[in-house]
């Protein structure tokens, strides 16, 4: 069996792990590059004012909430944790338990203060820290804790920044009120579910009336569910922990959508949950609507209701049907300001926009996101040309070519309101953030590390299927020197890895500098291609992603004479773990060891909206859960493979490679395992880079 401590690195779980390199351990103590830089923005509905969050520096992991006044430029601390709760631990075990698992679901990993919410004034903010809440006057920057009926999560203010609805103990509460407006009945109140957070892009689960009078809250009954447990055995003494946890082709949570006015009435929202069991998103339209968006369980049908909350009726506005599945589109479907509805149009090469069912000019772009308006039009998230780059464009609703916002590669963003525009740009020169108002330009203050790599990797798209490429040199390569090839993967639905955003390439320089080409391929199923090339993978994983990978390495290495395809290791985390297992597995002449790090390895124990969406029901689809399975696959295993996982893993549960692991055990195959006790899908804190230090050693002993 590989050691893959080699090195010289100590084997004791319980002590730190040194991080000797200085690139890793620089990417440690700055969180990836990320502490100091500003996030979390939410601009005043006329645009004036900018609340955000920001860190003091590099190296200070704990974010503080500042006011940015577009106007003048001045921008002022209104909430600082050490000041709101001095002396408090900031332990991510200090967080009550729904927000921890909210955090892994929405990878938040920044301390001090997570989120928070405010008025459309931006006058009130509210937030939480560790189960305290607080409300900020953000005109004095003073802060006033309100008292809770237990540990406070998701806390939302009303209209007026009077009353601050919060969940407690699975209850929805409304202060000063100490009584919850939600019943006792063993359900969960005002919360997303699992699915919702994880896979549906809904992390929320209440939302005030806008005269402040009622609150709209999601009621999740799990009763149904099967149990999750996570048993730390670092420290056998303490109780398992457990969740519920939707397992494919099995019952879902009752989620259901309640008017609870502060009165003390309740009317619940009636659409047909048994067709379409998934709330996608639900917003107040006005005092008197409700919109809401559902979905059926295998997420082909995707419905935009409006709902009287007085009697609870509901009514379809619109309907987006897709006979292999409604790709997620955000801010679609909506209803604009003058009643037309606006939903996506997919042709076979092109992801577009729709207008009560008639298609919007958007000849040559790949819509990516509808972040709102501006100045009349539609502020969108594009891509056009090489996927590898995002743009920003307005789109005319009346008509008219679209517009570009922004120019030059990179991976552009925007955020609006009223005539003012947010824009951020990630390039080869670094990160930049600017709000446009009124001709005016104001640079964003960032205080994190600067990135200490300028990489270029070298883009191409190859074979007949123009699949997106890039390879990572090490920055003293000399042509004709021919180097081990690292496969940095990800190959799953919903993440591209071919981007042109540089935090993402720092990591595969240092690869490269340790002795690789670095080689990433976004195969068939990765996104913002075109709708025809993300569907490929249609109730079969495996080998639409196997095939892709190999034939581009192949393809590339005819333009790339120094890749030695005689010595190459894959490594990839999630999904991307789930390819470098399978890739060892079933591609042994291609590939010659692997990291594989919190795969699924068998899909029937993954989550039901995300793995339904593509491969159906079990019980309909069962030779394609089957063949995507691994674990069949242990008796052939004839390379070297290093399975990492964290214990405390809520997305990926830890059976996933202990399954794995027992069957290879079984069959004799010689594999390596690297436990983390106590470490979630995350990996923060420096773990990443603790396992990093592991993968090189392993993949050096492997490859020669």
């Amino acid at each position: 069996m590989p050691d893959y401590w080699s090195g010289g690195a100590p084997r004791d779980h319980d002590r730190a792990v040194t991080i000797t390199d200085a690139f890793l351990s620089l990417s440690a103590r700055t969180g990836r590059f990320a502490f100091g830089a500003p996030r979390a923005f939410t601009l005043a509905e006329d645009g004036t004012r900018l609340l955000l969050l920001r860190s003091a520096g590099p190296e200070d992991p704990v974010d503080r909430l500042h006011l940015l006044d577009a106007t003048t430029g001045e921008e002022r601390l209104v909430a600082d944790p050490a000041v709101l709760a001095p002396g408090r631990a900031g332990h991510r075990d200090d967080l009550p338990a729904v927000e921890r698992r909210l955090r892994e679901r929405t990878r938040l990993v920044a301390a001090g203060i997570g989120t928070y919410a405010a008025t459309a004034d931006l006058a009130t903010a509210v937030l939480a820290l560790d189960g305290r809440l607080f409300r900020i006057d953000t005109a004095t920057g003073t802060g006033t804790e309100l008292p809770v009926a237990g540990p406070a999560f998701d806390p939302r203010p009303d209209a007026a920044g009077e009353r601050v609805a919060y969940v407690a103990d699975d209850a929805l509460y409304a202060t000063p009120d100490p009584e919850p407006l939600s019943p006792s009945d063993g359900a969960r109140w005002g919360v997303a579910e699992f699915a919702a957070a994880e896979e549906l892009g809904r992390s929320r689960g209440h939302w005030w009336r806008p005269d402040g009078g009622a609150l709209l809250a999601a009621r999740v009954d799990e009763s149904a569910l099967p149990r999750r447990y996570f048993a730390d055995p670092a420290h056998p003494g303490e109780p398992a922990e457990d969740f519920a946890y939707p397992l494919a082709g099995g019952p879902n949570a009752d989620v259901q959508l309640w008017v609870l006015g502060l009165d003390r009435s309740r009317v619940r929202l009636r659409w047909d949950t048994a067709a379409f069991p998934y709330l996608c998103a639900a917003a107040w339209a006005s005092d008197d609507e409700v919109l809401l968006t559902v979905a059926d369980r295998l997420q082909q049908h995707v419905l935009l209701l409006t709902a009287d909350p007085a009697t609870g009726e509901t009514r379809e506005l619109s309907r987006t049907t897709d006979e292999f599945w409604v790709d997620d589109l955000p801010g679609t479907p909506a209803r604009l300001a003058d009643g037309r509805l606006l939903t996506v149009h997919d042709t076979p090469q092109a992801r577009g926009l729709a207008l009560d069912g008639k298609p919007l000019d958007t000849t040559g772009l790949q819509i990516r996101r509808v972040v709102g308006r501006l100045r009349g039009r539609l502020l969108c998230e594009t891509g056009q040309g090489d996927p590898a780059d995002q743009y920003v464009h307005l789109i005319d609703p009346d008509g008219g070519a679209p517009e570009a916002v922004t120019t030059g590669p990179g991976v552009h963003s925007a955020l609006a309101a009223a005539d003012t525009l947010l824009l951020t740009t990630a390039d080869a020169d670094g990160i930049r953030r600017r709000l446009l108002l009124d001709g005016r330009e104001l640079p964003l203050t960032d205080l994190s590390a600067a990135l200490p790599h300028r990489v270029r990797p070298q883009l191409a798209r190859v074979t007949e299927l123009a699949l997106p490429t890039a390879v990572v040199y090490p920055r003293d390569h000399a042509a004709g020197r021919r180097l081990p090839v690292l496969l940095d993967v990800y190959g799953g639905p919903g993440f591209q890895a071919v981007a042109a955003e540089p935090r993402r390439w720092q990591l595969r320089q240092w690869w490269a500098d340790q002795g690789f080409a670095v080689v990433t391929t976004d195969n068939r199923g990765t996104p913002f291609v075109s709708p025809d090339f993300t569907r490929a993978i249609f109730r079969r994983f495996s080998q639409v992603a196997l095939d892709d990978q190999v034939n581009a390495l192949r393809a590339l290495s005819d333009e790339h004479p120094d890749l030695d395809l005689g010595r190459v290791g894959v490594r990839g985390w999630s999904y991307g773990g789930y390819f470098a297992a399978l890739a060892v597995l079933r591609r042994p002449d291609v590939f010659h060891a692997a990291c594989a790090g919190a795969p699924p390895t068998d899909f029937r124990h993954y989550d039901t909206a995300y793995t339904e969406r593509y491969l159906g029901l079990p019980q309909d689809n069962p030779a394609g859960y089957a063949d995507d399975c691994l674990v069949t696959d242990a008796p052939g295993l004839t390379r070297p493979l290093l399975l990492i996982h964290g214990l405390a893993d809520d997305n990926v549960h830890p059976s996933h490679t202990l399954l794995l692991s027992e069957a290879l055990t079984k069959a004799g195959r010689p594999h390596a395992v690297l436990p983390l006790p106590g470490v979630t899908h995350m990996t923060p804190g420096g773990v990443n880079e603790q396992v990093t230090q592991a993968e090189l050693a392993f993949l050096r002993a492997s490859l020669g």
